[in-house]
């Protein structure tokens, strides 16, 4: 029963996919973190869906690129997209640590989250028209699937920045030991179907994946001594458009 609450907390945190409502209770938070990767699956499987339903139908490219963009932020409800904005504020801001601290908790929107998510929309939905090899496509599929492990994997794993909030709550409830292996064993079987789909596209945008990876914990940890909330969906947008990135410069080149 544990289990099957933590799916619904998963679900119903990182997704508008409507799931069953009960008191949440920290048993049943320690595994939730487990089933994180999975609304990335969801996610994957929809934009593969999509790109078949265009190829048969003979959709438009914009109308498929620009539909494919909008699935995660429709199914996620674009909440990776309010940490991204946020911790874009932060980063801009220039201010001690502190401060920068302070600018993550403040509801309102500078400038400079406009400026950055519009940016990201502009680069990702460009690099998104260039994949059009159906490998490519799985490929890019997986890495949603992929960047949630390894956001995950940083929430139990890397410092936090503070000692409140939401993933700090979910870091010190998790049974870090059994989440840590279980994002692992997931993230191995993700990167094998990548791999399997095309081993030299895989190896180069898995590795786009691990260079995300480790930019968000120098970045993190050098500009706020942490992760926090906002960050964490700050990395899952900049591990998948770099992954789309590369996969788009593979569609270009070969």
């Amino acid at each position: 029963m544990h289990i099957f609450k933590s799916i619904m907390i998963a679900f119903s945190i990182y997704s508008k996919i409507p799931v069953p409502q009960f008191e949440w209770k920290e048993e049943d938070m320690k595994y939730m973190l487990c089933f994180f990767p999975w609304i990335g699956a969801v996610i994957g499987g929809c934009v593969y869906l999509w790109s078949c339903l265009c190829s048969i139908f003979d959709v438009g490219e914009i109308c498929h690129v620009l539909i494919g963009a909008a699935i995660p932020l429709v199914i996620t409800g674009g909440f990776h997209a309010d940490g991204f904005m946020d911790t874009m504020d932060a980063f801009h801001s220039y201010k001690p640590r502190e401060k920068k601290l302070e600018i993550l908790k403040d509801s309102h929107i500078g400038a400079f989250a406009v400026i950055m998510l519009a940016m990201y929309g502009i680069i990702y939905i460009g690099a998104f028209s260039e994949v059009a090899d159906r490998n490519l496509i799985k490929i890019v599929c997986g890495g949603f699937f992929l960047a949630r492990c390894l956001s995950g994997i940083s929430v139990v794993t890397f410092p936090a920045a503070k000692k409140d909030g939401m993933l700090y709550l979910f870091a010190s409830s998790s049974q870090k030991t059994i989440v840590k292996w279980s994002l692992y064993l997931q993230g191995i079987a993700c990167i094998c179907f990548m791999l399997w789909q095309s081993l030299y596209a895989g190896i180069l945008v898995v590795a786009a994946a691990f260079l995300a990876f480790l930019y968000y914990y120098y970045r993190t940890k050098k500009e706020l001594g942490g992760i926090t909330g906002d960050t964490a969906g700050y990395f899952v947008l900049i591990c998948e458009a770099s992954m789309m990135i590369v996969a788009a410069g593979i569609s270009v080149l070969i």
